[in-house]
């Protein structure tokens, strides 16, 4: 589902080049769960950036879901991102005027994929993670980590094919880091492919294959 091919990218001061990814090539196969690990300034997050279609290489290839991203032009990118990546983040980003089922319903606005009965659906979802007693409740009222739940059930409710995960347990204590981590493997478990970007190693153990990346290479690709 995700092939790159000697993925390079630099930013520019004036005339000097700062190199930050240096022949990243890593192809991620449908179902897998990948811990992507690294400590800051190592290139994790613009690795994150190429996968999830928010930024472009400098140099390499890179194939999406059988289309080779390269040449699309950025309505087609934000058109791919909502239909096939559902994103999960560290700080929520849930809009604190809207109340949880409406935050999971956000995605659908943009969707060209027409889902039947979506606040049917989002309550499933928000059902499925033990919030269905939370659905008109705004994040105020919410805990972090029910925020979090939230925050996956909008991932998930445009039906993506991968699930992109930034530091997802970062604003969380570590039991329920744990937790959060734990649905990760339940959602990986029905099918779902995950990718989840951290520095923590203890995040480890979670998944079913581990890249870590060190000074913008890849410095270990193994089963876990």
């Amino acid at each position: 589902m995700i092939v790159l091919k000697d993925i390079r990218k630099s930013y520019f001061v004036g005339d000097r080049e700062l190199p930050i990814l240096k022949g990243i090539t890593l192809t991620v196969t449908r179902g897998e769960f990948v811990i992507l690990m690294g400590v800051s300034g190592s290139g994790k997050t613009t690795l994150m950036n190429i996968i999830g279609l928010l930024d472009k290489q400098t140099e390499g290839e890179y194939v999406f879901a059988d289309t080779n991203v390269d040449g699309l032009d950025d309505e087609r990118l934000a058109d791919m991102r909502n239909n096939h990546i559902g994103f999960v983040f560290q700080q929520f980003f849930l809009l604190p005027y809207l109340d949880a089922i409406e935050n999971v319903l956000i995605p659908i606005v943009y969707s060209r994929k027409g889902i039947k009965h979506p606040r049917d659906k989002a309550r499933m979802l928000l059902g499925k993670f033990g919030l269905e007693h939370r659905i008109h409740n705004k994040p105020s009222q919410l805990s972090g980590g029910e925020q979090q739940r939230v925050a996956i059930a909008r991932a998930l409710v445009n039906d993506p094919d991968l699930i992109l995960a930034d530091e997802p347990t970062g604003a969380l204590d570590s039991k329920t880091g744990g937790e959060i981590m734990e649905l990760f493997r339940m959602l990986n478990d029905e099918g779902k492919t995950i990718i989840v970007v951290t520095h923590d190693p203890r995040l480890a153990t979670f998944g079913r294959r581990l890249v870590r990346i060190e000074d913008g290479a890849i410095s270990e690709d193994r089963t876990t």
